[in-house]
């Protein structure tokens, strides 16, 4: 049986047997030591980051005794709704390229990780104020790569269009797909921290499956 370590954009744990594109924690271990499953608890820390799966030929069993919990994600796009942001060991290059976004041009040395993550923190569907809702205008102007719901559906903003995320990958939405879905359902909230979605719209490029055509 598949470990309960596949995230969604809400930021929920899952069992699937579909393989995500990156990896990641919370801060510490969320897992019984015995048993391989989850804790009650979501998070060790405020300390949520989204890692690479490949790194100088590291190799770990997942959800060893006493050590920090793995999860898998599509895309960095479903970690950053889920409120991760870049690792700063790993991913170095990316994450300073996220701080500079983030904090809009400010030295990263200057506000630091923790800073990131205390914002962040307060933002994320699990542990802040959740999801955000939004006009369909907003909808209409998200940048690249933030992820909304819509109804019981999780959506992309991808380079040309919208994309129903999905855990084995994207699927292309019909062009009318946001105005008859607006008609119809709920309206739309935003799971992407707002802060991150301001780090996208100041530049950041994030990481997109490739069903997303990117």
């Amino acid at each position: 049986m598949p470990l309960q370590n596949r995230v969604t954009p809400f930021g929920e744990l899952v069992r699937t047997p579909a393989r995500g594109t990156m990896m990641g924690n919370r801060g510490g271990r969320i897992h019984d030591n015995e048993k391989r499953v989850l804790l009650r608890r979501r998070w060790a820390n405020r300390r949520w980051i989204v890692c690479v799966t490949a790194f100088r030929g590291r190799r770990r069993p997942v959800m060893q005794p006493n050590r920090y919990t793995e999860m898998f994600f599509l895309d960095e796009a479903t970690a950053f709704a889920a409120g991760h942001r870049p690792c700063f060991e790993c991913r170095n290059r990316d994450a300073k390229t996220f701080a500079a976004a983030f904090f809009d041009g400010a030295a990263y040395e200057k506000e630091g990780a923790d800073a990131m993550d205390a914002i962040l923190h307060t933002e994320r569907c699990l542990s802040g104020t959740g999801a955000v809702d939004l006009t369909p205008e907003e909808t209409r102007s998200l940048p690249r790569g933030a992820v909304f719901a819509l109804g019981s559906d999780c959506v992309a903003v991808g380079d040309d269009g919208l994309f129903l995320w999905q855990f084995e990958g994207y699927r292309r939405l019909p062009a009318d797909w946001l105005d008859t879905g607006l008609s119809q359902r709920a309206m739309p909230r935003l799971l992407t921290p707002p802060s991150i979605v301001a780090a996208l719209r100041a530049g950041y490029r994030v990481q997109m499956h490739p069903s997303a055509g990117a």
